[in-house]
């Protein structure tokens, strides 16, 4: 891992290309509902203790990193999106959309509160962390 030296972000590839950003992650959650912070804090809280794993704001979202980028989450209005690759579409009702890229699949989860943050997104969200370590 690569960590770049302005921004202190995390990095699969030395000098990878992106974008420096000084933000604070409290700063993505400014004017969004308390629901949506503590939804955040209870996913961070338990995608953390998945080791190796590294989080830092880019410009309106967080990145979750291991060997590469597997979760990002971002801020919106009135929910979380998160989203997680993975080699193939993963058929679950959580799932709200899927985008191909390349060699894999985004899944896309949209949250508003952490009552939502259930045993079964954890379990996506792990595939995602267990595709980005392969």
């Amino acid at each position: 891992m690569w960590t770049c030296p302005r921004c202190n972000r995390k990095f699969k590839s030395t000098n990878q290309s992106h974008v420096c950003t000084t933000k604070d992650i409290g700063e993505l959650f400014i004017d969004k509902p308390d629901e949506l912070v503590l939804a955040f804090d209870r996913i961070m809280t338990t995608v953390m203790r998945w080791e190796p794993n590294y989080m830092g704001p880019s410009k309106n979202a967080v990145v979750f990193t291991n060997k590469k980028a597997w979760l990002i989450i971002k801020p919106m209005k009135n929910v979380l999106d998160l989203k997680f690759y993975y080699h193939e579409k993963i058929e679950s009702d959580l799932v709200s959309r899927y985008s191909k890229y390349a060699n894999k699949f985004a899944h896309h989860l949209r949250i508003a509160s952490e009552h939502e943050v259930t045993p079964a997104l954890l379990d996506l969200l792990n595939i995602g962390y267990s595709y980005a370590m392969e």
